[in-house]
């Protein structure tokens, strides 16, 4: 007789599903939610707790039952466990299912001497060459060895120096960070 798995671990093995890309439940980097983006939660036989949500700015949205839920910053089967809680008051077997649905609050800018500057949707990260390269490579006006990457971090903000030519040659190449959602990279 084959031994099946509970319906509970079987979605869990799911939950991360982002617009053409999927993450196994044990990945090493789970991919953590932003302002912006769209997930869907559902409770099993609950379909009146059924429904796609869109992370607002302040990073939470509300859920029947559940209330305001945290989820910027937090993996989806953090969010997943969090509303699992909440609703055991109400419904004592609940299982949930949180999938991501769109990654849109997960975006970088890249502006100045660059053929497409503009926001650029990270799925699921970028470093600075990919961003770049994203943005069309540079104008023939830039100065590449003086491009920042600028950080905000709460209420400050910090810089860091990007040398096209040292990460190009092969050197330099912790330069090329992997960049965070709200970036800015900017070429002079």
């Amino acid at each position: 007789m084959k031994l099946m798995k509970p319906f509970h671990a079987v979605l869990c093995a799911s939950l991360l599903t982002v617009s053409g890309w999927s993450v196994a439940q044990d990945a090493a980097v789970d991919y953590k939610l932003h302002a912006g983006d769209s997930i869907t939660v559902s409770v099993w036989k609950e379909l009146e707790l059924q429904r796609k949500v869109i992370i607002r700015p302040d990073g939470r949205f509300s859920f029947p039952l559940a209330g305001e839920v945290q989820a910027a910053g937090r993996s989806a089967d953090q969010v997943r466990v969090d509303i699992e809680n909440q609703l055991k008051k109400y419904i004592p077997e609940a299982v949930v299912a949180v999938m991501v649905e769109d990654v849109a609050g997960n975006r970088v800018y890249v502006i100045g001497q660059v053929n497409k500057p503009g926001m650029y949707v990270m799925n699921p990260q970028l470093t600075v060459i990919q961003a770049l390269s994203l943005a069309g490579g540079s104008t023939p006006f830039a100065k590449l060895d003086n491009i920042s990457v600028i950080r905000g971090t709460g209420t400050s903000q910090k810089t860091m120096p990007f040398r096209y030519d040292q990460v190009v040659e092969g050197k330099s190449l912790q330069q090329n960070v992997t960049l965070e959602s709200g970036d800015v990279v900017l070429v002079p």
